[in-house]
């Protein structure tokens, strides 16, 4: 049976294109769960892999997309039966591995978890791989310590859909939720979400450089590393924690030790890409829990596949807010 999917070709000059096409399932890669999908999302990752960039698709044709949510068609693995809904994100699908731009996938059934109870195939997109580590984050920094009583915590690149929705829940949970953009714009919809007070980045960035700056944050979601993550270790209260997750603002961390050794602060690492089934469950259904949907509808932007490469180009250029969501059948 055929299903539209949008195809990434790169010719020998090195040059990437993208167009809807039309597949069988004789095509799709090896795997032993077979999914409709109803919905998929777009991230930094998915613009990266659309557009060539960041050497993530090494094998042509491709298929991208790093999430998706449907139903599953066919199974041989015992944890899913026809009709199931299901989600997947991360284990490189859509970079090595095909991926959710596609009315139909094939993947390992260890990829993927069942819906959580209370979500729909169109929320979990909502949330995807942006919400879970945003989950992922916070529940690295309350098992390093911080409670809402700690003090304020700051979320860098806010506008983003990790940033974003971290915000949200931070908010939910009780957290004095600061945010940080450099996107004045966003600043109604962000302090809707909860966040308490905004940041401007640039003024931020502004403000003079010393080894170790007066200590305001008792923890810190940062999305895009760089020169931020480098200036806010250095304003991190004793004992507290960052949770890094994102390099959209480089790969380079200038920094020194004396907020380490004088207040004691941690760096953690967040990976949501091969996160194992128990802990992928468990950030799901707090997030299924916490998350308000309807707070964060004004966020949420819906293309076709015909549209993607045309969002592809946005949100590499930061100029996506929230959340782009994929209609395969649109």
């Amino acid at each position: 049976m055929s299903f539209r999917a949008l195809v990434t070709q790169r010719a020998e000059d090195g040059s990437v294109t993208n167009a809807v096409e039309m597949f069988d399932d004789s095509r799709l890669p090896e795997g032993n769960v077979t999914v409709d999908i109803d919905w998929a999302d777009l991230n930094y990752k998915d613009g990266l892999c659309l557009t060539g960039q960041g050497g993530l698709v090494r094998a042509f044709p491709h298929i991208a997309g790093i999430d998706f949510a449907g139903a599953v068609r066919e199974s041989s693995d015992s944890r899913y039966r026809p009709g199931d809904a299901v989600v997947l994100t991360g284990w490189r699908v859509g970079e090595t591995h095909w991926g959710g731009f596609s009315e139909r996938a094939r993947v390992n059934g260890d990829w993927l978890v069942p819906l959580p109870k209370g979500l729909s195939a169109r929320d979990a997109m909502i949330v995807g791989t942006a919400g879970l580590t945003a989950m992922l984050a916070i529940i690295r920094l309350e098992a390093a310590g911080l409670a809402p009583s700690s003090g304020e915590v700051l979320v860098t690149g806010a506008s983003g859909g990790v940033g974003s929705i971290a915000i949200s829940l931070l908010a939910r949970l009780g957290y004095a939720a600061v945010a940080l953009s450099g996107r004045p714009e966003n600043s109604d919809a962000l302090t809707a979400l909860g966040a308490t007070r905004i940041v401007e980045r640039a003024e931020f960035l502004a403000e003079a450089e010393k080894p170790l700056e007066p200590a305001r944050w008792a923890g810190v979601v940062d999305c895009v590393g760089g020169n931020v993550l480098g200036k806010v270790l250095k304003q991190v209260k004793y004992g507290g924690s960052v949770a890094a997750l994102g390099n959209t603002a480089g790969i380079g961390l200038n920094t020194n030790v004396l907020p380490f050794l004088l207040r004691g602060v941690n760096l953690l690492g967040i990976d949501s890409v091969m996160q194992p089934y128990g802990r992928r469950i468990a950030a799901w259904q707090r997030v299924a829990e916490l998350f308000d949907i309807s707070a964060y509808a004004s966020l949420v932007e819906e293309v076709t596949l015909e549209a993607l490469p045309e969002a592809a180009g946005r949100i590499l250029r930061g100029e996506v807010r929230g959340r782009v969501l994929v209609n395969p059948k649109g």
